[in-house]
């Protein structure tokens, strides 16, 4: 199970924290651990949080609500730190998303040389940069240590001038999840990370149901595809 930033872990207090590790632990749950930014503080932060879950994987982007570094002074940022990570075992993934091609991703995580950092692979964020799955992938998967498997379609709208890029359950959509997961570096015995976009409905209870639906939906065809 992978927390990300919409539930920021450092917001809670350490009883908080306390009882959600236990509670982990109770449900043997391998946890992930996700934010945003890559200041040095921060990630230290994210990497103490990553230690008391027992988690591998700190997940991150580049930019934050309050800061968006160039990837020079991200990559400097990174390598601060990189040696505290390195010496608890714990790997940062970079996710790619719009602000940044995915050439570029790459060419930072090839130049930080470290086998505790490299990608987060999300299957749709970097549409947004004119870029498709299949291109993403081809040029990530190399340097991939997580994956987010996110199912989509792209309709017209009424109109018809235009489209819109909505979520699916993974399997109904324009992904073609069985090669997508043929791409991953079977070594790194990486996780397979169910991500989803549900339309939000008339109220809060709706939209959840709707996502535990597709949540159950999702996992189920997973495992049809070998994912454990």
């Amino acid at each position: 199970m992978q927390v990300a930033d919409n539930l920021p872990l450092h917001a809670l207090d350490s009883g908080e924290l306390r009882d959600a590790a236990h509670q982990a632990a109770d449900l043997h749950l391998t946890i992930e651990v996700g934010t945003r930014g890559v200041e040095p503080a921060h990630l230290l932060q994210y990497l103490n949080l990553a230690v008391s879950f027992d988690a591998k994987l700190v997940r991150t982007l580049t930019d934050s609500d309050n800061t968006q570094p160039s990837l020079e002074q991200a990559e400097k940022w990174i390598r601060e730190v990189l040696p505290e990570f390195e010496a608890h075992g714990v790997t940062l993934g970079l996710e790619n998303y719009e602000t940044h091609c995915c050439s570029e991703i790459a060419s930072l995580v090839r130049r930080l040389e470290s086998n505790h950092v490299g990608i987060c692979l999300d299957t749709v964020n970097s549409l947004a940069a004119l870029e498709t799955p299949n291109y993403v992938v081809t040029t990530l998967a190399p340097l991939a240590v997580n994956l987010h498997v996110k199912d989509f379609v792209i309709e017209r709208v009424p109109q018809k001038m235009g489209f819109v890029v909505a979520g699916a359950p993974a399997g109904d959509g324009r992904l073609d999840i069985p090669w997508v997961l043929q791409q991953m570096p079977a070594a790194k015995n990486m996780a397979a990370i169910l991500e989803q976009w549900p339309p939000f409905g008339p109220s809060v209870e709706t939209a959840a149901e709707l996502e535990q639906q597709w949540a159950a939906r999702g996992v189920e065809y997973l495992r049809g595809c070998g994912c454990v």
